[in-house]
């Protein structure tokens, strides 16, 4: 049975990749999994039924069977669980990995979404600049530990993992800010995940997602 996940009808990143839904279709591209998607408008996320597998009410969940998850990590690990190519066949190296995708989402995406969302949400305040140089250094405090942690490895833990394709697409939300310029090692690491061709068959996917929303629109 082919699984089935949600997405924006309409992303607020402009198709930059930067939604949820983003690790999930790179996780099915690695694997070589098809699947399919079903796209939710903003005011759908919140209706009972999509409550109902996810209830915070927001993307990506997944389908398949009776099964139904919620939280992208959660969604990714199934995945990696489930098919070779994502997790390491050896068990140390194995719980490693596991441990390099909690890393990406409890300790290093935290600072940065929240310096993001300042970005967006907090310029007219009088206490902006103030805030941001604070958030900027707590981003800057776990790009430090991460790079020194990377060195000149071209990935977290020997191969390609599925705690390297989380840990890609928590960094891709500062590209633009330019903070990785300061660290070469990092936005490296970041060009080689964004040049793997299972990452790029999944950014155009949801690419042609906000294409086809800005046609109809």
């Amino acid at each position: 049975m082919k699984p089935t996940i949600t997405a924006f009808a309409a992303s607020p990143d402009r198709g930059r990749g930067l939604a949820r839904d983003m690790r999930v279709r790179w996780a099915f591209e690695e694997v070589g999994q098809p699947y399919s998607v079903r796209l939710l408008s903003f005011a759908a996320m919140k209706d009972p039924a999509h409550l109902a597998d996810h209830p915070f009410g927001q993307i990506p969940t997944y389908r398949n069977g009776d099964l139904v998850l919620f939280e992208s990590g959660a969604i990714v690990l199934h995945i990696a669980e489930r098919h070779m190519g994502l997790l390491p066949d050896d068990a140390d190296a194995r719980a490693r990995a596991v441990a390099w995708m909690f890393a990406a989402l409890n300790t290093v995406e935290p600072p940065i979404v929240e310096y993001g969302m300042a970005t967006l949400f907090e310029q007219d305040k009088s206490w902006y600049e103030e805030r941001q140089q604070m958030l900027e250094t707590r981003v800057r405090v776990r790009l430090d530990e991460l790079s020194a942690t990377l060195g000149d490895a071209d990935w977290l833990e020997g191969a390609f993992s599925a705690g390297d394709l989380l840990m890609v697409t928590v960094l891709r939300r500062i590209e633009r800010s330019g903070l990785l310029a300061h660290y070469p090692n990092l936005a490296a690491y970041v060009a080689r995940g964004e040049a793997r061709p299972a990452y790029r068959r999944a950014f155009d996917a949801q690419l042609a997602v906000f294409a086809a929303s800005e046609t109809s629109g």
